[in-house]
């Protein structure tokens, strides 16, 4: 991959669905690090995560919905309001967020934990 920002933003805008989801690993607590010994995971929809930055740093809650498009994932609990008063999910970076706790597991994804 080039050095160059303007060639590497370019490449995460241009990249297609099937080659986005690498863009969507958060960090695993230091238990999870400890169990299965890797560092970064994929989000899904149901993990528990903690917000690491931004003014919601030190939250917790379950990730309602993983935006494939802007790779972006919405929390449980992280909400701002809006002018008249309705409750809007503020859309997070998956690289501010700190996996505390995996969703219900299927085979693919405990295949890919037992690697």
């Amino acid at each position: 991959m080039s050095k160059q920002p303007r060639k590497q933003r370019k490449k995460i805008y241009e990249a297609k669905l099937h080659q986005r989801h690498r863009f969507l690993h958060a960090t695993l607590s230091k238990e999870l690090r400890q169990k299965y010994g890797k560092r970064a995971i994929r989000i899904r929809k149901g993990d528990k995560v903690k917000v690491m930055r931004g003014n919601f740093a030190g939250h917790t809650g379950k990730v309602l919905e993983v935006d494939m498009k802007r790779l972006r994932i919405l929390i449980e609990g992280v909400v701002v309001k809006k002018a008249n008063g309705e409750e809007v999910s503020l859309p997070v970076h998956p690289s501010n967020v700190m996996i505390v706790e995996l969703g219900e597991g299927d085979e693919v994804r405990e295949k890919i934990l037992k690697r």
